[in-house]
């Protein structure tokens, strides 16, 4: 392929990103904000932003730590934000609140220890109404925070995914990933998860490390399919700005991304000779294993309810939640803030999703799947097909060879080198909006 983008640009899992998000002059109140909303099907997420550690990969808005009962302070925040948001939710609803699928994340939810864990699912359960026990409940944790007594309130309380970080299970890169841990602990932290029968095992693995080989990359991969995880998550590693990689020197980008892009490619094939399927480029899960956990993507869509000062909540029209940092100052002070805050009936923080970022939104999340997006299926939501909305994107991705031209007329699908780019074509189609907004962001 000539002249073909960079393959490493960014990685969407949300559009727009928050980074384009601004402060709203009106602060809309929340219950006018969802009253025409449909909520029969909505998602929940419950944001809880510590870690044990920040690796350095990592721009995720979390903090190294919780003194002074920082934790306890939190969980009173985000009860006092349940109700608000239950209270604006049934405000004049004609038809019931339902919630379809909930995820803790963060940060590490299993910061949280095993009463504090009950508490976030009393918060969930008993102040918005969530049945945990019914829908798909998806949770992070980490080696270190993986203990028997957390595993056993999620367990009991209905989980039915856990999402493990590994990133290597060679010691030497994941001191060099700025995550330093013995193997023996990660092992055993999955012992424990299989122990606690949660039904569907994730593990998270990155390659593109300082030092890493195809060798050492097999190494990793052979370990985590030793525990025939349901799920497996291949993230290339990216060294993002204030983050401790992003500070440190790196190779040539162009000798760069040719490491990542090969070990990409073999390990996206050793999964594949071994019984997972591709769900998206990073994604993979097992033939047969049950789906008990939000696939690789937002839904596009059913509302999002976001709890806690790192989450995002999703109307039709507006993306909201409060403000982002990376730096651990920033972060901290605006945790201190959320602590504080008494009335969380209006949005702080967000962007209007207006009906071209909406189809935008829909083509993207859709198409970065591995089984692609009916054309039916988009006329019938807009009353238009992608090609009319997006030829030039549409043409420009043909001409590199990143569609597969054998899907059929119906039928919008990557290639396999579609995929293997995800993270260049989906910024490609950020509407020129989205990415003034992201260049004029100040990183803090």
């Amino acid at each position: 392929m000539t002249n073909a983008p960079r393959p490493y640009e960014s990685y969407v899992y949300a559009y727009p990103h928050k980074t384009a998000y601004r402060p709203l002059a009106d602060r809309p109140a929340l219950r006018e904000l969802w009253a025409d909303e449909r909520k029969d099907a909505l998602s929940l997420y419950l944001h809880i932003p510590f870690c044990e550690v920040r690796c350095g990969f990592c721009n995720l808005f979390t903090r190294i730590g919780a003194p002074d009962e920082l934790t306890t302070c939190y969980l009173d925040a985000l009860d006092r934000q349940a109700t608000a948001v239950a209270d604006a939710l049934h405000a004049g609803a004609a038809t019931g609140v339902r919630f379809a699928a909930a995820a803790f994340g963060g940060g590490t939810p299993t910061f949280l220890d095993a009463g504090e864990l009950e508490r976030l699912c009393d918060i969930a359960e008993k102040r918005m109404g969530a049945d945990l026990r019914a829908v798909p409940l998806s949770v992070e944790t980490s080696p270190s925070t993986a203990t028997a007594d957390r595993l056993s309130v999620l367990a009991e309380r209905g989980a039915t995914r856990v999402s493990i970080g590994v990133q290597s299970f060679v010691e030497e890169e994941a001191k060099a990933a700025v995550r330093p841990q013995r193997r023996s602990d990660v092992e055993a932290a999955l012992g424990r998860i299989r122990d606690a029968r949660i039904p569907v095992l994730n593990i998270d693995l990155i390659y593109g490390i300082d030092g890493q080989t195809p060798e050492s990359w097999r190494l990793s991969l052979d370990a985590a399919l030793a525990w025939r995880p349901e799920e497996l998550y291949l993230y290339p590693l990216y060294a993002r700005p204030l983050t401790p990689l992003g500070r440190r020197a790196h190779p040539s980008e162009a000798g760069w991304d040719a490491q990542r892009l090969d070990l990409y490619r073999r390990g996206r094939d050793h999964l594949l000779a071994r019984d997972y399927e591709q769900v998206s480029m990073r994604m993979f899960r097992r033939s047969g294993a049950p789906r008990e956990g939000a696939d690789d993507y937002a839904c596009q869509t059913d509302g999002m309810i976001g709890l806690g000062c790192g989450a995002r909540s999703y109307t039709s029209d507006l993306h909201y939640s409060f403000d982002y940092a990376v730096g651990m100052r920033e972060i901290r002070s605006i945790i201190d803030a959320y602590t504080t805050t008494e009335d969380f009936s209006r949005a702080e923080v967000g962007r209007a999703v207006d009906a071209d970022e909406t189809r935008r939104r829909h083509l993207l999340q859709s198409l970065l799947q591995a089984e692609g997006m009916a054309v039916e299926g988009y006329r019938e939501r807009f009353g238009s097909r992608p090609a009319d909305d997006f030829p030039a994107e549409l043409d420009r991705f043909a001409g590199l060879g990143w569609l597969d031209t054998d899907a059929g007329p119906d039928l919008l699908r990557l290639s396999p080198t579609g995929l293997a780019y995800s993270d260049a074509l989906g910024p490609a189609l950020f509407s020129p909006a989205v990415r003034a907004a992201m260049a004029a962001y100040e990183a803090k």
